[in-house]
């Protein structure tokens, strides 16, 4: 029996979405809730899963392609019985049909079998042969992993080759065009003295970051406060307690939770750090939902700890290890990103020493932390070496006055320089 494999249920406020890419192609076997294809909203990825076991027959919609709720994405023939040839898609041409197919004791590029439509166009685009590459999926398929990783290490062409006989037109160079998915860091380097250019259109997650980031410039009055903070205490404190810490709850004690229980304690000194702006009015949250800002491939998240003032340190730990793995894998949901009343920032990761972080909207402040660095530093009258830690808090300056701001941070360096004060909340 065929089933129609539909675009499901969007989030609220979501109108359509875009198709990234196909995990199998018109033909492989598919289990009931394995993932068939990512779309991506201007929010978050969402994973189509197939509805039941049997062969994907016909895929209807191509890798690129803006889709709405309950349009047919695929067909899929229920049954393990069902035939093992399956129809190529419509959309496919019948060159690339020819290369669905590979014959026992082909090197392993070949043996990679039926190739994605989203790997299909990269080979096509740079001109590469499937037997060139190692296919590190199911039964030795090629992915597109495989490709983007062989383009990264292959070694630099030779200056100038003679373009092929096959080619009928002029085209760029094969480094010069990427698909709408693939990561531009993954193109390999031109050759010496070359003056190329791509273009590569936003992802719709980009575009509302984008969207978001010139919104809060426009909206708020924001201006940013420093202070510094000797991270010594903390980290004497990590160190002594590491391994029963981590024995104890499976997971590594970090700096997140130290800088989110400081945060906590200052937004209660200091509620309109931790307050909105709606219209005329000041609106005060008497809860503490802190966003914790994550890096992906696809731009930043920001997931939420709802009520982080009633989480403990290792509860903390675990779920911001648990966003950063489920951001990486495409897997945070529209309700993991809404909301929040605060957020902490973390560029240090990356080895920053200061910067200015942009409000997250509708909030109205948000705590950089930065790179840990040694410093001389005067400590009762003599000079020692310290490992200090720029912070920054941007607010917007509509509500919060900078007296506000400068003791907010004032009451963060206190707790995380003798954190005994986030025991006795002082």
């Amino acid at each position: 029996m065929s089933i129609e494999v539909k675009v499901p249920q969007l989030p609220e406020s979501v109108a359509d979405a875009t198709l990234v890419a196909w995990h199998k192609s018109p033909g492989d076997k598919v289990s009931r809730d394995e993932n068939l294809a990512d779309l991506e909203t201007d929010k978050v990825v969402l994973e189509v899963p197939a509805p039941a076991d049997g062969i994907l027959k016909e895929i209807r919609i191509s890798d690129g392609t803006t889709v709405t709720a309950g349009e047919i994405l695929a067909i899929l023939e229920e049954g393990t019985a069902a035939a093992s040839a399956a129809p190529v898609a419509a959309t496919e041409s019948a060159p690339a049909k020819a290369d669905e197919t590979a014959e026992e004791g082909d090197e392993p590029g070949k043996a990679a079998g039926r190739l994605s439509p989203a790997v299909r166009r990269l080979l096509d685009e740079h001109d590469l042969e499937p037997g060139a590459i190692r296919g590190s999926g199911r039964d030795g398929r090629i992915t597109k992993a495989d490709v983007v990783d062989y383009l990264e290490n292959r070694p630099a062409a030779p200056a100038a080759p003679a373009a092929p006989a096959a080619k009928t037109a002029p085209a760029p160079a094969p480094a010069t065009t990427r698909p709408a998915a693939a990561t531009p860091a993954a193109t390999p380097p031109a050759p010496r003295g070359a003056r190329e250019e791509r273009r590569v259109p936003m992802t719709r997650m980009r575009t509302r970051i984008a969207e978001r980031l010139v919104e809060a410039q426009a909206t708020a009055a924001m201006l940013t406060s420093f202070n510094e903070v000797d991270l010594g205490a903390v980290m004497d404190i990590r160190q002594r307690y590491r391994d029963s810490f981590e024995k104890k709850h499976g997971v590594r004690i970090g700096f997140m939770s130290f800088f989110m229980k400081a945060a906590i304690e200052a937004l209660r000194k200091f509620p309109v750090v931790n307050a909105s702006i709606e219209g005329g009015d000041i609106v005060y949250h008497d809860y503490y939902d802190i966003g914790v800002a994550v890096s992906t491939d696809r731009g930043l998240m920001v997931p939420v700890l709802r009520d982080a003032d009633l989480l403990s340190f290792a509860d903390i730990e675990k779920a911001i290890g648990d966003f950063a793995g489920r951001a990486r894998d495409g897997k945070i949901g529209v309700d993991d990103l809404t909301g929040g009343t605060f957020t902490i920032t973390n560029g240090g990761v990356f080895g920053s020493l200061m910067s200015t972080p942009i409000l997250n909207p509708p909030q109205s402040a948000i705590l950089g932390m930065h790179k840990i660095q040694d410093r001389p530093m005067v400590v009762n009258g003599e000079i020692r070496i310290r490992p200090m830690m720029y912070i920054a808090l941007t607010y917007d300056h509509r509500i919060i006055d900078g007296r506000e701001a400068v003791q907010f941070l004032v009451s963060i360096k206190e707790s995380l320089e003798d954190p005994a004060r986030l025991l006795i909340q002082l």
